[in-house]
């Protein structure tokens, strides 16, 4: 059966939308077996014409073939590392040096969520389409880990449609769920091979593979925390801004929480002390 470039274009939203509704929304609305049918018609045609195979088209997420080397990115804004409270006075000194540069006398409202260990990541996206993803590394530089992101299913390759900035970037946290991780650990075992220590180091090793066929077969998982440089600004602060990252195809952390005051804050957790990435509201806006 011969397909048109439109029709091919049509089969790329689909399972892009079908991604975003597994992966990100965490309601399906496609049979496994409908999607996968979906997904072996995209390959046939792209295999029949491969002018038509784009950077961001759904197949590209297997991998593709190996770098010899990673190249370095610097940061067009820097990614500082987060800064750290250990007791109730620390975090009464942080809100003291927040309401000082707001000029703010009452509660502030926060946006908490949990300090996930994983690998701190960058998403570049020009007109709604992922053209760079790169790590932190030392803040200012980090290394092109685009051909290893691509393969993480809930990133989006291109963003939902909306108004979003022609140039946009993403920050997030690239980490292994647990579940994920043991499962991986065991066919190692089983395989006769080297386990990994912790899920940290495991989301780590996959991201600095120079093939990237080895991080699509690890399971991967990003969760969106903040934005960096972007064209044109939106929302009125953290808050707003996740949930528009959101709306964008972007994957958050179910624990995300706006709370009011440092109360709010600790009461965000269940252990004797919140460790929690948390940011004013103002602040981000």
């Amino acid at each position: 059966m011969a397909y048109s470039k439109q029709q091919l274009d049509n089969i790329k939203h689909q399972l892009n939308y079908h991604a975003y509704r597994y992966y990100v929304e965490d309601s399906p609305e496609l049979p496994d077996a409908e999607y996968d049918r979906l997904m072996q018609t995209l390959l046939a045609i792209e295999a029949e014409h491969p002018e038509w195979v784009m950077a961001d088209s759904p197949s590209q997420r297997v991998g593709g073939a190996p770098l010899s080397a990673f190249e370095t990115v610097t940061h067009e804004l820097a990614m500082l590392s987060l800064g750290n409270a250990f007791s109730d006075e620390d975090l009464a000194d942080f809100e003291r040096r927040v309401k000082d540069r707001l000029g703010h006398t009452e509660s502030v409202t926060y946006t908490c969520e949990p300090k996930l260990d994983g690998l701190a990541v960058s998403l570049i996206y020009e007109n709604g389409r992922l053209v760079q993803a790169a790590t932190r590394g030392d803040g200012a530089t980090g290394e092109n880990i685009t051909h290893n992101v691509k393969t993480i299913r809930n990133v989006p390759l291109t963003l939902q449609a909306g108004d979003w900035p022609e140039r946009l970037e993403v920050r997030g946290e690239v980490f292994m769920p647990k579940a994920g991780f043991e499962a991986l650990n065991d066919a190692a075992l089983k395989r006769g091979d080297k386990t990994f220590a912790n899920p940290r180091n495991a989301a780590a090793g996959s991201l600095r593979q120079l093939d990237s066929k080895v991080a699509a077969n690890r399971p991967l998982s990003f969760y969106a925390y903040a934005v960096g440089v972007m064209s044109t600004s939106f929302g009125e602060g953290q808050s707003e801004r996740l949930q528009q990252l959101k709306q964008w195809g972007l994957a958050l952390s179910p624990e995300v929480k706006q709370v009011s005051g440092l109360e709010g804050v600790k009461a965000t957790t269940k252990i004797s002390w919140p460790v929690v990435r948390i940011y004013p509201m103002k602040l981000m806006g």
